[in-house]
């Protein structure tokens, strides 16, 4: 099973890699706080396609945690698996709460909690770790797809806005980034939903059946590889009919160029069905491409993807310190960098570089975490503690 693993986490590598550019680019980038890199009407190509590519990362990982989740479960009890994703989203549930929401904010007071990836990704292994304990692998897939292909359904639904049904449908199903208050001054900021991100993972766990060892190389390829070609095919087709699969409709700019760049912008927020067929399409053909692949840069990327929580959670900490050294050396005032209004302290609205300068910090953060990603990755393969399977 080694070499399926590794393909997985060459992918998986590559994905937080790029994952990190939006973070860079977030805390980093001049226009990160003011603008909207995807607007087709103002923004620039490389702009647009520097925040595009980083959209196939949360559905990708999603996706990859839901076949790993199939595989590290092959040898164990329904129950055990179950109990073991159930328990281990509620500690990413509570680290999003504690360590990421400090990571964002630098806020000790922390007056906004923000859900978002780690938040997505706990509720997603509750929800699979609930349908195990009843149904099948393929029993799982079925309701992953139902979820991905149908949930844009409700984009036709109207309720009474900050009704309970408006704010349950928001946080499950429809939310594209809500804050809540939480009764004590503060909010809870809902940036990612449940059911749809669960559903990719369901359907990563569904796929998890064709990565057994008894299954046959070249047939999973060719699966993969189909697969693939129809979410892109797919994903074209609809978005050309300009209807149902994701709220945001494209519109013809005065450049083609632009038509292009509006046509390309699906919503993330939260992930349409035209979303989550452009990002995984790609994502399945790389996987069929990568199962054998050895190179140098694979081995780079592989570095990275055995260990996606420590490198998840290590990579903000060290981008927001830098962030705030850069902020105070350059003249900001302590009582600047840390105004009440900022969501993110040491981050002023009015502070930044230019674009050239985000990817060489991007470039220089990802290497400078490559010797204690693998440190830590050399560290899991040796010690076989209970705890690390939480980390």
């Amino acid at each position: 099973m080694q070499y399926r693993i590794r393909s997985i986490d060459t992918v998986r590598g590559l994905i937080m890699v790029i994952m990190a550019l939006d973070h860079v680019r977030d805390f980093f980038h001049i226009s990160a706080f003011t603008a909207d890199p995807l607007n087709p009407e103002a923004t620039s190509g490389i702009l647009f396609f520097t925040r595009w590519i980083t959209h196939f990362c949360a559905p990708s990982f999603m996706l990859l945690s839901g076949i790993s989740a199939y595989l590290s479960g092959q040898n164990k009890s329904a129950r055990t698996t179950s109990s073991f994703l159930i328990k281990r989203g509620f500690w990413l549930i509570l680290v999003e709460i504690v360590f990421m929401t400090f990571a964002f904010s630098f806020d000790i007071t922390y007056k906004t909690i923000f859900l978002a990836v780690l938040w997505a990704l706990g509720t997603s292994m509750i929800s699979l770790g609930l349908l195990i304990r009843f149904l099948s692998p393929k029993a799982i897939l079925a309701v992953g797809l139902i979820l991905i292909f149908g949930h844009n359904l409700l984009d036709y639904v109207k309720v009474a806005p900050n009704s309970v049904p408006d704010i349950l449908l928001s946080i499950f199903l429809t939310g594209a980034g809500k804050f809540y208050p939480r009764g004590d001054g503060g909010n809870i900021a809902f940036l990612y939903v449940i059911l749809p991100w669960a559903g990719i993972m369901m359907s990563g766990y569904g796929l998890g059946s064709i990565f057994k060892r008894s299954f046959p190389v070249e047939q999973r390829r060719k699966l993969l590889l189909i697969t693939g070609a129809v979410s892109i095919f797919l994903f074209v087709a609809l978005r050309l009919l300009n209807g149902y699969g994701d709220p945001s409709h494209w519109i013809v700019q005065k450049e083609g160029f632009r038509t292009f760049l509006s046509f390309m912008n699906v919503s993330k927020y939260p992930p349409s069905l035209l979303f989550t067929l452009m990002t995984l399409g790609p994502v399945l053909i790389l996987l069929a491409f990568t199962e054998n692949t050895e190179n140098r840069l694979a081995k780079f990327f592989t570095v990275y993807g055995k260990v996606p929580f420590f490198f998840f959670m290590l990579h903000f900490y060290v981008i927001h310190l830098f962030t705030m050294i850069a902020v105070l050396s350059s003249g900001y005032t302590w009582q600047q960098a840390t105004d009440d209004k900022l969501f993110f302290k040491f981050r002023p609205f009015d502070f930044g570089y230019e674009l050239g300068w985000v990817y060489l910090i991007w470039i220089a953060i990802v290497l400078a975490l490559y010797f204690p990603c693998k440190w830590f990755g050399d560290y899991r393969a040796r010690e076989k503690k209970w705890w690390l399977s939480y980390l």
